[in-house]
């Protein structure tokens, strides 16, 4: 007697699996997020129950291989977070906001790798093929020799590229929209999700050919569907930004053929994305030298040095309520501690103040080297004194107020002054053998080895 299918329930949002139905997913927490699939039993009399595996080959750790090759793809900010292009036969997933620019970038992407004589084919289950034909047109790239189609059937879209030679890259927007019909579900289900990327991945590996698939991100703003999903792929890749704000980040989350401290940046226009390739003199272009609480930071982002400006407001609390900490672009508890430390360290009164912090320019900072740069902005604002408009900052603040070392300070400087800067705080050397290298031709530094000494300076300048 055949034995029945065994039911199974999935969280959609992380992927984990019950066997029975729960309100609450005990990995996630999310709440009313799983359903049911079903699990085809494995018959005893089957070739695959009954056959024995084969002996793999087992090799040294020794031996050097050559490194894959690259396919560019002409968007130089692109090729810089994929780690150099393209590797054929390995799988990209990009993730980002509904309206980010996701597929606008992968267009573009597509047309510039198919005026290079690549052969490229680019699958959407969202649009029509006449939808992509007006947006490329309006992107200025309606010429290009691009192969298009409009499919959510997997078993059809394998069949087509099973009959295609020479593809090099084939882009599928989205993976939420795939739909495999041996799969009893709707189509942005877990096990779709899952089963859809599992056939799609195989025949890229089997072929050669690069495969780029665009995810949808949950509310949260990380990838929805399986996690599993993102084991599978090689690179994952979030598109980042603000709609009403024109720059756009791409940031690479996991890349096997690359770093993952990379980011590409994009300005979006009216002509689609276009690159920056000099970030740090677009985001302190509207800069004014001359205004209480701001103080530029001068940051790394992969091995890309980036200037930022960093804008504190104070303001008096109102009413009986809790002082308010509005951050945007920074870390909020590492506000709260740096705002601690200045009051308990430096006695700088803040405790009965609302403190607004901005990073200008929409880009997100999670080093620890841009506390100095915050605590002169709060600093400057306090005092009612502005920063010197060719000074930057950079330094990790301790909780007893000790200023600390920060990765690659050369090239912080070399960037700074390559944007006119005169002046630069940083830390103080207190390590044997921690020799700096000559500052670049122009740029003073002032070392300190506290944050009292900030404060004192500033009291001082006052």
């Amino acid at each position: 007697m055949a034995k029945r299918p065994a039911r199974q329930f999935a969280c959609r949002a992380c992927g984990a699996v019950y066997s029975k139905w729960m309100g609450q997913c005990e990995a996630c927490g999310e709440w009313n997020t799983l359903e049911e699939i079903v699990v085809e039993p494995l018959a005893a009399s089957s070739p695959r129950a009954s056959s024995k595996g084969r002996r793999v080959k087992l090799e040294g750790l020794e031996g050097m291989a050559a490194p894959p090759p690259r396919i560019r793809t002409g968007i130089e900010e692109l090729d810089r977070v994929l780690g150099g292009g393209l590797v054929p036969a390995s799988v990209v997933l990009v993730g980002g906001d509904p309206g980010i620019g996701k597929s606008t970038l992968l267009l573009q992407a597509a047309c510039k790798l198919a005026a290079k004589s690549e052969r490229v084919l680019y699958i959407s289950g969202e649009e029509a093929v006449d939808q992509i034909r007006l947006r490329a047109l309006r992107l200025g790239v309606g010429q290009a020799t691009l192969d298009l189609a409009a499919s959510i059937n997997v078993a059809d879209i394998v069949a087509t590229l099973e009959a295609e030679p020479d593809v090099r890259v084939v882009v599928i927007d989205s993976i939420q929209t795939m739909w495999l019909e041996t799969v009893e579900s709707a189509p942005g289900s877990v096990s779709q999700v899952r089963a859809c990327a599992f056939e799609l991945i195989r025949l890229a590996k089997r072929k050669g050919f690069s495969l780029i698939l665009v995810g949808h991100v949950t509310k949260e703003g990380a990838l929805a569907g399986p996690r599993v999903l993102e084991h599978m792929v090689d690179a994952v890749m979030y598109f980042e930004g603000d709609r009403g704000h024109q720059f756009r980040i791409l940031r690479a989350a996991k890349n096997r053929f690359g770093a993952t401290d990379e980011i590409g940046v994009f300005a979006m226009t009216d002509r689609g994305l276009e690159e920056v390739s000099n970030p740090s003199a677009l985001f302190l272009a509207e800069r004014r030298g001359n205004i209480a609480g701001s103080a530029v930071f001068a940051g790394l982002e992969g091995t890309r040095p980036v200037l930022l400006e960093v804008q504190a407001l104070l303001a008096p609390k109102s009413g009986e309520n809790a002082p308010r900490r509005a951050v945007v672009g920074w870390d909020s508890s590492r506000l709260s501690m740096l705002l601690a430390v200045l009051e308990t360290r430096c006695g700088v009164k803040l405790s009965g103040m609302d403190v607004y912090l901005n990073v200008a320019g929409g880009l997100k900072v999670a080093e620890p080297a841009a506390d100095l740069a915050v605590a002169a902005a709060l600093i400057s604002a306090a005092t009612g004194m502005p920063t010197s408009s060719g000074e930057v900052y950079f330094g990790e603040v301790g909780l007893s107020g000790e200023v600390r070392q920060v990765s690659q300070a050369d090239a912080r400087l070399k960037e700074a002054a390559k944007l006119g800067f005169d002046k630069a705080v940083l830390p103080r050397r207190i390590a044997r053998g921690s020799a700096r290298s000559k500052p670049p031709e122009g740029l003073t530094l002032r070392e300190i080895g506290h944050l009292s000494d900030l404060v004192t300076a500033d009291m001082e300048a006052e």
